[in-house]
């Protein structure tokens, strides 16, 4: 039994405000995927933070309207699923392009990242981009070298001086008899 009217009409006004405040959309197809590659691929979007969902065309056009996402949603044609997020699109493109490969159903048709539609290749080579924690892993170390860098040459000052230090007293050049030269006295007058 299909959708009530009004049951459509609050579907469309969610996926309208969900829409409205994400980054990244990719549109696919999902026939010929099973129930299980289905349920697997709901729960690997959902880890990623974000959300996945089978759409009539129609829903997604009303859902669509008036967001940034429209360009994507409108004149749809065949049979397609949604999956979107507000938060990292790296993620999102790595976990779908791993269903793909995996899933020879499971097709990309277009996606929209931060306000303009990207084409299938666009969505793989996002795919690649390493993720927004190993960018941050990345900047972090950048940082923190130069920083690590002082502090050994700081550290080898020291311990270079320390270490001079101790062969002088081990030779005793260091007190009477140590074999420094004394200074010479001089007269006052």
């Amino acid at each position: 039994m299909g959708m009530k009217k009004q049951e459509k009409k609050d579907h469309a006004d969610k996926l309208r405000a969900e829409l409205a405040n994400v980054s990244t959309v990719i549109l696919s197809t999902f026939q010929g995927i099973t129930v299980e590659q289905d349920t697997q691929l709901r729960r690997a979007v959902e880890k990623a933070g974000g959300h996945y969902q089978v759409v009539k065309n129609t829903l997604a056009a009303h859902a669509g309207a008036g967001t940034p996402v429209e360009p994507l949603l409108k004149d749809l044609k065949q049979t397609n699923s949604i999956a979107y997020t507000a938060t990292d699109p790296v993620a999102l493109a790595k976990v779908l392009s791993k269903v793909a490969k995996d899933v020879p159903a499971f097709k990309f048709r277009a996606g929209w990242v931060e306000g303009r539609v990207i084409s299938i290749a666009e969505i793989q080579q996002l795919a690649q981009l390493p993720s927004k924690e190993e960018l941050i892993s990345k900047i972090m170390f950048l940082v923190n070298a130069p920083a690590q860098r002082l502090a050994t040459v700081m550290a080898a000052v020291s311990r270079n001086l320390a270490v001079v230090t101790n062969e002088a007293v081990k030779a005793n050049k260091f007190g009477p008899g140590g074999g420094a030269e004394p200074a010479p006295a001089t007269k006052s007058e």
